[in-house]
């Protein structure tokens, strides 16, 4: 039996050094598992609500996008297609107009054939008549002075082409009865007029009358001459006024046409670079859905694992702080009772007369909530300092612990909210009051082209502004939870190293006690007290329960190291997809923006007006401002900032935590 107390108590002995004993070590370390659970359940919640707000608002801001871009895409394309219409209507309309043009030059050109050639016949008639009427006078004038020419002169008369028939046949009959040779008017010496007989009275009358008649003829020729001439200008004016007409309105068609195919040709530029931006949004939106749906379905995994592990481990001390352990120890341990006269932790719990524990509690809380300022430090120390049984005061703390924890998750919900809420009422104000002054000045300056370029300008430097901030968010929360996940699997490992020291402690004390017990059982009537029925085993009964449960936390740090090797695995691969596809993103719609900056310049040298409603703008900005003197109430530190009341919040959680260890009898800087 004093070999078994003695192997019990160098088995005790290897944490006795510390203050405590191993039953009060493993609670310890479960305690700290507990608070540091809850910590980093809590931490992890914050950050993951801020992810989640980052997934909403890009989503939504993604999903608008798309949206936009749709029906861009359908109006441009109604766009081209009208444009199309117009240019095949405008290239028929050219089509009968050139078709027209050349029916009127044709006729024109035969117009101006039939005339010459009528033109040449009239003049040719003219010219008949005019010597008709010369040689008819001539005839008369010669026949009338009794001249031997006349007869030269009348025969000349019967061959003219317009002479009647008739008076043709009397001056052949007058020629025929008078036939004798006719002096030579050449001659030198002319026979004279004596010499000729005249009897050509009737023949004169009747030149007279053909002369009246060949003068009548002449004057409606002229007059035809005239009317023709006429009629012919105004055909030829009508032919070229209808070919200039055609040939303008041509021109016109055929410019509207150019610039229906130039409207086509940048409709189909920007729907090439809208259907781009559509594609890129979409998938950038597939890729966050799927990373964002990831990770909430992580973070309810990573939840439900530390609530698990809380319960195990709160399971756990409820076990090893049983009387089944704890005072089974007490009863049966001597260890314990020689340790009585050292600051054991648990000595002094079970102990009011110990005041050295209470006075360094409470110096240590007083000192705390002076230096931070705090209320409920101050009023644990009151407490700390009135007495009453330490498992109250530990029961307390741990209380407040989680209270303050509580109250951080409001306020962190809150403070996001606030953030959320006033971010966006915030840059809603700023691009509000932005876009009144902007209006304000540039209102008789830019036309509708130049406000949707500078707003599709605008929303490309804001997608590209939101891809950065994305980018950078995800890398602060890449690298804030690599850092973590590297932190954790640190301490899983060192965990399971110290746990499995424990399990070896406990192992060896256990096996030794059994051989203890082995021996005694050989001679029972020499050892065991004479009030005992069966030999004492020691604490090998509760050997089943600490062991197992340490093997348990043992298999949980294990698990808990794997599994947050593997998360943080996915997670840097999901991180580089992210910003590969970011940075594609970015690229595209950085090209978007400087083809639209140049857009925008070319348009700028013909900008004419532009009319924006500057009072709509206003009563939204009115509206901002109204929200935000809402939110300021609720969302503006009047007093304590954020940053001090989490700091405030964070040193009475240490505090707490730190009370925690000197009750359990740890030495604290």
């Amino acid at each position: 039996m004093i070999a078994g107390l003695l192997l019990l108590a160098a088995a005790a002995s290897h944490k006795v050094g510390a203050g405590v004993t191993p039953i009060q070590k493993v609670l310890q370390m479960m305690d700290e598992m507990v608070a540091k659970g809850e910590k980093e359940k809590h931490e992890e919640q914050v950050a993951f609500a801020s992810f989640a707000s980052f997934c909403k608002n890009t989503i939504d801001e993604k999903e608008a996008s798309i949206k936009k871009a749709k029906a861009e895409i359908e109006q441009l394309k109604a766009d081209i297609l009208k444009a199309q219409a117009d240019q095949e209507k405008l290239a028929n309309e050219i089509a009968v107009l050139t078709e027209n043009i050349g029916g009127w030059e044709k006729d024109k050109a035969n117009l101006t054939e039939i005339r010459a050639a009528e033109k040449a016949d009239l003049e040719e008639l003219h010219k008949d008549l005019v010597d008709s009427i010369a040689a008819t006078k001539r005839a008369v004038e010669t026949l009338k002075a009794q001249l031997p020419s006349g007869f030269l002169f009348l025969q000349k008369v019967a061959t003219l082409k317009r002479l009647p028939p008739k008076a043709k046949r009397t001056i052949m009959a007058f020629l025929s009865s008078n036939d004798r040779q006719e002096p030579d008017p050449l001659s030198v010496t002319a026979p004279e007029a004596a010499a000729y007989e005249f009897q050509s009275g009737g023949v004169v009358e009747m030149l007279e009358k053909l002369d009246g008649k060949f003068g009548d003829e002449l004057h409606d020729l002229e007059k035809k001459m005239i009317v023709a001439g006429q009629d012919f200008t105004i055909q030829i004016q009508e032919l070229i006024n209808q070919i200039e007409q055609a040939t303008d309105e041509s021109e016109l068609k055929t410019k509207v046409k150019a610039e229906r195919a130039q409207d086509e040709a940048s409709a189909k530029g920007d729907l090439a670079t809208t259907e781009n931006d559509l594609a890129t949004d979409t998938k950038y939106l597939k890729d966050l859905i799927t990373e964002c749906d990831q990770k909430a379905k992580d973070f309810e995994n990573r939840q439900m694992l530390r609530k698990d592990e809380l319960v195990a481990i709160n399971k756990a001390i409820e076990i090893m702080s049983s009387d089944e352990v704890m005072g089974t120890g007490e009863k049966h341990l001597p260890q314990f009772l020689q340790l009585k006269s050292t600051k054991s932790s648990m000595s002094m719990l079970r102990s009011s007369a110990d005041a050295p524990l209470r006075k360094k509690l409470v110096s240590f809380l007083s000192q705390r909530a002076k230096e931070t300022r705090s209320r409920l430090l101050a009023h644990l120390a009151s407490r700390a300092a009135a007495g009453g049984p330490f498992d109250k005061v530990k029961k307390m703390i741990k209380d407040m612990i989680v209270k303050l924890m509580e109250e951080a998750t409001e306020e962190s919900e809150h403070k996001g909210w606030c953030d959320t809420e006033m971010g966006t009422n915030k840059q809603t104000r700023e691009d509000k009051a932005d876009a009144v002054s902007t209006l304000t000045a540039e209102s008789e300056e830019l036309d509708a082209k130049i406000s949707k370029l500078g707003d599709e300008i605008a929303e490309l430097s804001d997608a590209i502004a939101e891809i950065d901030a994305a980018v950078a968010e995800a890398t602060a929360l890449r690298t804030k939870e690599k850092a973590k996940n590297e932190v954790t699997i640190e301490e899983a490992k060192v965990a399971q190293v110290a746990v499995a020291k424990a399990l070896t402690v406990l192992q060896e004390f256990y096996a030794g006690a059994a051989q203890a017990t082995a021996f005694v059982q050989q001679d029972p009537a020499s050892d065991a007290p004479a009030t005992f029925n069966k030999p004492y085993t020691g604490m090998g009964g509760s050997n089943t329960g600490v062991v197992g449960m340490l093997e348990v936390i043992q298999g949980d740090f294990a698990r808990l190291e794997t599994e947050t090797a593997t998360a943080e695995a996915q997670a840097d691969e999901e991180y580089t997809k992210f910003s590969d596809d970011s940075s594609q993103d970015k690229a595209v719609k950085s090209m978007d923006l400087e083809n639209k900056n140049k857009d925008k310049t070319t348009a700028e040298s013909d900008l004419l007006s532009t009319k924006k409603d500057i009072e709509a703008t206003q009563v939204e900005l009115d509206a901002a401002l109204a929200y935000y003197e809402k939110l300021k109430p609720s969302c503006v530190d009047a007093g304590l900032s954020y940053d001090e009341r989490v700091r405030m919040r964070e040193e009475e959680i240490e505090s707490l935590q730190e009370s925690l260890k000197i009750l359990g009898g740890e030495d604290i800087a």
